[in-house]
């Protein structure tokens, strides 16, 4: 049986404009069942996902907007006609690395108990910005067996149907929640070493960064509140840095200083300390910014916070 019988693709996106063409280009001659789908496009991303053969699913704008709808849209239009044992997630602004379809397909059909496997993601530009080099420094993950993964993964169909796909009320972290789900029905997640695609982060400003990282600590706490108990302990190491780092920390400075003396104020000194700590293992430049990245994720996990206080739904944070 070839890839274009075995494998469907699912893109997600929204006025990705010429990055959304790359990613249709890369995927050409690969799938049998190309699905777009598209979340209020106005930039003739439509059109162009037609163009190619793409079957098109345009979401009702009515309805709140989440990556997760988005990706379920894709799952239902796949199980409904042809479904294929195999389905690809990629975001419109990535394109498939060469090689990768049929390498994702063989280790599924050589790990019967692997459900879930993705591997290299690198940034497009990362000579652009700081933040781009950030970006793919992090999608540098570990080889092997993974607890989670990604947006760009390749997944068993049956898999992810047998779970229930997504959770859609989920406005960031959806992919490691299902991750926790496919995990307890017995799966296991892999991260292989292959080249898999290419992400264009496209950040060049600080506020973009920085609401990228807010998002993070939104996802960790909202995932955190899902399966945060014993044994999966979902995002318990990440939820326990932040609330040290950038909320007990500070607040036991502040409040030493105003009770007690001004030289507690040299308690500060902790975070250069953990700067250099990480510098040993990360480099300077991301040891620098993933201390500061806390502060971001604290707002996040208050974000969260004050949605489960009052009960409005919060908006998609994002950094585009």
């Amino acid at each position: 049986m070839s890839v274009s019988e075995e494998i469907g693709v699912i893109v997600i996106g929204r006025n990705e404009g010429e990055r959304l063409r790359a990613c249709l280009a890369s995927l050409d001659g690969g799938p049998v069942r190309l699905v777009y789908v598209d979340s209020g496009s106005t930039d003739g991303s439509v059109s162009a996902a037609r163009e190619v053969g793409a079957d098109v699913v345009e979401l009702d704008m009515s309805r709140p907007f989440t990556a997760a709808r988005a990706r379920n849209a894709g799952v239902t239009a796949l199980a409904e006609s042809g479904k294929p044992e195999f389905v690809q997630f990629i975001d419109g602004d990535c394109t498939i690395a060469p090689g990768w379809l049929s390498a994702a397909r063989n280790f599924l059909q050589q790990n019967p108990s692997v459900v879930a496997v993705s591997g290299r993601l690198r940034e497009r530009h990362p000579e652009r910005s700081l933040y781009n080099r950030l970006c793919d420094a992090e999608w540098n993950t570990p080889v092997g067996r993974s607890r989670a993964c990604g947006g760009i993964v390749m997944m068993r169909l049956d898999a992810v149907l047998g779970v229930d796909g997504f959770r859609e009320d989920l406005i960031a972290g959806e992919e490691p929640e299902l991750c926790v789900r496919l995990r307890a029905a017995g799966g296991e997640i892999w991260r292989i070493d292959h080249e898999m695609a290419r992400h264009d982060a496209d950040m060049t400003r600080f506020s973009q960064w920085w609401q990228r990282c807010r998002r993070a600590g939104f996802a960790f706490a909202e995932g955190h509140a899902l399966h945060g108990g014993p044994p999966e302990r979902h995002y318990a190491t990440e939820i326990r840095r932040i609330l040290i780092w950038a909320g007990l920390l500070p607040l036991f400075i502040l409040l030493t200083t105003l009770a007690l003396s001004p030289w507690a104020l040299l308690w500060i000194l902790l975070y250069p300390l953990q700067i250099a700590r990480l510098a040993k293992r990360l480099g300077w430049e991301r040891a620098i910014f993933l201390t500061l990245g806390r502060f971001a994720e604290m707002q996040g996990v208050l974000d969260f916070q004050r949605q489960r206080f009052t009960g409005k739904r919060r908006k998609l944070i994002e950094h585009k």
